[in-house]
């Protein structure tokens, strides 16, 4: 898969095509990986304070300010599964929580065949935004690093594009993981490692 990256200071981004072994809709998500969806379960890769620092810093390179709503996804995913606020969606998506909540690096998850045109990563200008919820919210993504399609900006370390989301017929899937050159590059790494052998064990055929 060819994922062109803008030149970022900091930024680690890794890309999988997941291709899963059927319809989202018709693949639960097993016991295994539902046991791995809560805080202290035994994971393979842990977070801590100089990564949530450093993804925080990632995102301000070009003036994005991740606080409040706008903070990075895998600090909502702690908050919310510590308190019980955020359960099982779906396989694809559970996965990609699994492991951010764990690492504490964002992961995008997005529909594959719901997007248009080529891919990139690239910095969208002021006053982007794009509809973030079936209820039509939307999100300033100006500054903010993102996936781009034909269409424009689709998901990011903050919140996905409602147009490209997983649905129950997805069978194709893009997870992206929005990792920090610091403290260590070998963190970002070992996310989106994990997060393939996480697929596999679901059964998925996963392209790096």
């Amino acid at each position: 898969m060819n994922l062109p990256v803008v030149p970022y200071p900091g930024l680690a981004v890794h890309a999988l095509a997941v291709t899963l072994p059927a319809l989202l809709g018709e693949l639960p998500s097993p016991p295994w990986l539902l046991e791995l969806l809560r805080v202290g379960a035994p994971a393979p890769i842990a977070t801590s304070e100089a990564v949530r620092t450093a993804i925080r810093d990632v995102l301000r390179a070009h003036g994005y300010r991740p606080t409040g709503r706008g903070k990075p996804s895998s600090e909502y995913l702690l908050a919310a599964v510590g308190d019980g606020r955020l359960g099982p969606i779906n396989a694809a998506v559970d996965a990609g929580n699994v492991v951010s909540l764990h690492a504490g690096v964002p992961i995008s998850v997005v529909d594959r065949d719901l997007l248009r045109g080529s891919l990139r990563v690239d910095v969208p200008p002021a006053g982007s935004s794009y509809v973030f919820n079936r209820g039509g919210q939307t999100i300033d993504v100006g500054g903010l690093v993102c996936l781009f399609d034909d269409e424009g900006p689709c998901a990011n370390a903050v919140k996905d594009a409602q147009r490209t989301k997983t649905t129950p017929e997805t069978k194709r899937v893009i997870a992206v993981v929005w990792g920090s050159e610091q403290p260590d590059p070998a963190h970002a790494v070992a996310t989106a490692r994990w997060l393939r052998e996480v697929f596999e064990r679901l059964g998925a055929v996963v392209e790096r």
